[in-house]
Parts: C-alpha cells; sequence; structure tokens
C-alpha cells in the first residue's frame, strides 16, 4: 500500500501533476508488485516561495521542473527493486512529460506493515 506525494511547482497545465501521478503509479506496478487499486496519492502544486530546493546539491543542476516524489510503502523490497523503481520513475516522466532526469527527486520511506489503516479503524493488515 503505498502512499505517494507529490510536491511541483505551480504549473500552467492544470493535469500536469495528475500525469506525474500516473506515471509514478504505472512503474510502481511494473517494478514493486503494487496491485491493481493499490492507488493513494497527494498532489501538490506550490508557488516559488513555498518550494525551496537547493539548485546543485550533490552537484546535480536541478531546475524550476523539479518534482519531488515521497512514496511510503510496506517495508521488504530490495535494493534491486528501488533502484528499478526510480529508473522507471525518472524514465517515464522524461519520456512521457518532457521533466529533466535531473528534476526527479525520490524518496521512499519504508514502514511496518501494521502502521496502516485503510478505513473503519482497523489495522488490516496486522497480523
Amino acid at each position: 500500500m503505498p502512499l505517494v506525494r507529490v510536491e511541483i511547482k505551480k504549473h500552467s497545465d492544470p493535469t500536469f501533476a495528475k500525469r506525474i501521478g500516473e506515471q509514478i503509479y504505472a512503474a510502481m506496478r511494473s517494478t514493486i508488485n503494487v496491485p491493481e487499486h493499490d492507488n493513494f496519492q497527494i498532489l501538490n502544486e506550490h508557488d516559488g516561495e513555498h518550494f525551496i530546493f537547493d539548485p546543485q546539491y550533490l552537484g546535480i543542476q536541478r531546475s524550476e521542473g523539479l518534482v519531488i516524489i515521497q512514496i511510503t510503502l510496506n517495508e521488504g523490497r530490495t535494493l534491486e527493486q528501488k533502484k528499478a523503481l526510480y529508473q522507471t520513475i525518472a524514465h517515464s516522466l522524461n519520456s512521457q512529460l518532457g521533466i529533466r532526469l535531473e528534476d526527479v527527486f525520490i524518496n521512499l520511506v519504508e514502514v511496518k506493515k501494521e502502521n496502516w489503516s485503510f478505513g473503519n479503524g482497523i489495522a488490516q493488515y496486522a497480523s
């Protein structure tokens, strides 16, 4: 059950953030075995004063087109799966939406399965 947060600077195309989310969901399905219908996303657009980043941290030249993606998910994916996810997201955002590879920032937050409640006040994944 991933929960995806996408943060971008306000874009002229009102569908842009949603299209980013669609690419991320497809990448998660193909690389880390996310099941169909397991799609929960929070898409945020910010003005420039509320979207702060270092344009050259670690020698990566970022632009105003930066996309910050945070994915909270169950722990247990392999390093190879995570690397495949990063690459698939970055390359699909580049090829499908023209987002520069340098502008794709991804952070995974891994949690134990009992840390989710999908509704009804029940921890559906707790054993």
